[in-house]
């Protein structure tokens, strides 16, 4: 009879190690990621990725904006140290960031009732938003984002404690905004629910209410409660105050919004990931308040954030000269976007007579367009005109240029025919 020892030796080795990871399932692949992989590995020469959204200059290349090297030079030649920042940022940062966000001009700004932090980027201001107020808002734990929305709010808030749902925003029939349904499900929302809001060039729509369109919005978000996603202040118009209008008139007609900043499309600090989150709130001692328990959510998720970014924002922020440089700068950007919406149109509707209404093109706003192609068509492109985007049509618009347009054009004519 085989011993104890004898029979595990008995056993080979390979069939008694049993990986703590065996029961991970493999996760589906990131829909983004999986674009670039395939663009990556196509080999044609015409081959064009409108899937990234990262702004890309005339010549397809990334871009680093004049007033950015100028800031760095400034930093470089201050020889600063690498001590930690404070768990909410680099102070001289992030009331600068409020500022341009709010306005020089906000009563409550002036009243040092918004509470400020640094955070990673834009996703991080988002996920310490879902994390406050999954612990501090006591009337409702509930997020409505509109639909569609960028693709990584539903696992931000989910993963921050709050449930999920959706309000009409987009319609597939015109290409624009369902605002009647919009308006309905908000009416409808349980009162003092959380609904999240695009300031200014809806991802991944491009679709944006207009200035009177908010002012209703406004009026039925007094009995909910407004979050704000400000990703592309500047960016969208090349105007920093108009695009913050949402922002500021809600605000002004006394909501206590809280609202999430990234600085890395307008001022392409992409992998910098800088950011703000803040909260707007009824006195400076709450403000000391919710300041505290900021800090509370935010030590054990990443004990402070990284400061080169932050220096760089902060120093374009607070120079009066780089400042207009970069304003210069931004509306640049968004001026090439706008420009390649409107050559699109043309191409499309006059040279190559492609059936259908293609208005919306020229309509929407910022760094994304939905085209209106059907996954069938963007399929088709990928596999026969090396264009990649995504499944449902978006279109990052900074990934088209004057040497690559004609060709877009088309071939979306083509597959829109049926000829491709």
């Amino acid at each position: 009879m085989l011993t104890v020892a004898a029979r595990r030796q008995a056993i080979p080795k390979a069939a008694r190690f049993i990986s703590a990871w065996a029961a991970v399932p493999q996760g589906p692949p990131d829909p983004i990621l999986g674009i670039t992989e395939a663009f990556k590995a196509d080999k044609d020469p015409k081959k064009i990725n409108l899937g990234v959204g990262a702004y890309r200059d005339d010549n397809g290349k990334p871009y680093v904006l004049p007033s950015v090297q100028k800031a760095e030079d400034i930093l470089a030649a201050a020889k600063g140290d690498k001590e930690y920042l404070p768990i909410t940022g680099l102070a001289s940062y992030t009331s600068a960031a409020a500022k341009l966000a709010y306005g020089a001009d906000s009563a409550a700004l002036k009243e040092g009732r918004i509470a400020v932090t640094q955070s990673i980027s834009g996703t991080g201001a988002l996920r310490i938003g879902g994390a406050f107020l999954a612990r501090h808002y006591p009337h409702s734990k509930t997020i409505y984002l509109p639909v569609p929305s960028w693709g990584n709010h539903t696992p931000i808030f989910r993963d921050s404690g709050l449930e999920v749902k959706g309000y009409r925003y987009f319609d597939k029939k015109t290409v624009g905004l369902d605002f009647e349904g919009l308006i309905e499900d908000l009416k409808n929302a349980p009162e003092k629910s959380i609904v999240l809001l695009h300031a200014c060039a809806h991802n991944p729509t491009g679709v944006d209410p207009t200035p009177e369109q908010w002012k209703k919005i406004s009026d039925v978000e007094k009995q909910l409660f407004p979050f704000f996603d400000m990703a592309y202040q500047g960016f969208a118009s090349g105007d920093t105050s108009r695009d913050a209008f949402a922002v500021r008139y809600f605000v002004e007609q006394g909501h206590q919004v809280v609202l999430a900043q990234s600085f890395a499309k307008n001022m392409g600090l992409y992998a910098e990931r800088v950011g703000a989150f803040s909260i707007v709130t009824s006195s400076p001692e709450e403000k000391a308040r919710v300041d505290s328990q900021l800090k509370i959510v935010i030590r054990p998720m990443y004990s402070n954030p990284p400061i080169h970014g932050a220096r760089v924002a902060g120093t374009i922020l607070n120079d009066a000269q780089l400042y207009t440089q970069w304003e210069g700068e931004v509306k640049g950007m968004a001026d090439r976007i706008i420009g390649m919406r409107d050559i699109l149109y043309n191409k499309l509707t006059h040279d190559y007579k492609t059936p259908g209404e293609w208005g919306h093109i020229k309509s929407q706003i910022g760094m994304f367009s939905f085209t209106g192609l059907r996954p069938e068509q963007t399929k088709a492109l990928a596999e026969k005109a090396h264009i990649y985007m995504t499944g449902d049509g978006r279109i990052s618009m900074a990934g088209l240029n004057a040497h690559n347009l004609d060709y877009f054009a088309e071939s979306v004519s083509a597959v829109v025919k049926g000829n491709l």
